[in-house]
């Protein structure tokens, strides 16, 4: 069975701004990620992102905003000779009440279908209580990175407390590879 990481995107692979991320200008990749999200494909991962987008829902942009901003992702993993193997969103607002919105396991599932992974065996590396609380509904393994509102998190949530912290990905990415 393949091994995979499942990422969530704001605040693990790219900066979060004030409110939400609405424009590619806006985007930009965290130090050390992109090389991170290269080392794990490179070592045999498949990776994909898990993330929500309700800015979508709200107005502030729209999808081909939102695909723009995963277009530039791809460019600089392209850059580096590889690529995410699927980029996974809910466009969703909180009040829709949907399955895919994270904390809720949707998304999460829709992955594991379709690569025929064990969620058992997957990391789910965040920054924020829904990812965590995402993971252990799907029964994946949280993970949080002080990155993004990774410190709010761990501050802010009790029930983080016994989930794995790692700086930012790239120190994930290095500890994963290093135990390997």
């Amino acid at each position: 069975m393949a091994k995979m990481v499942i990422l969530d995107r704001d605040g693990v692979v790219n900066h979060v701004a004030e409110d939400d991320i609405t424009s590619v200008d806006d985007w930009h990749p965290i130090s050390g990620s992109i090389e991170a999200i290269s080392r794990l494909k490179k070592a045999g991962y498949l990776v994909t992102i898990a993330s929500n987008h309700s800015g979508i829902a709200r107005g502030l942009y729209d999808e081909s905003a939102l695909q723009a901003m995963h277009a530039k992702l791809n460019r600089l993993l392209e850059a580096r000779g590889v690529a995410l193997d699927g980029i996974f969103f809910c466009p969703h607002g909180p009040e829709a009440n949907c399955i895919c919105r994270k904390p809720k396991p949707g998304l999460l599932f829709q992955i594991a279908q379709q690569f025929s992974i064990d969620l058992a065996q997957t990391p789910m590396v965040g920054d924020n209580i829904t990812d965590i609380k995402a993971a252990r509904m799907a029964n994946a393994r949280p993970v949080l990175v002080r990155t993004g509102k990774g410190e709010y998190v761990m501050q802010n949530f009790p029930e983080a407390l016994d989930v794995p912290v790692y700086d930012d990905l790239a120190h994930f990415v290095r500890e994963t590879l290093r135990r390997k």
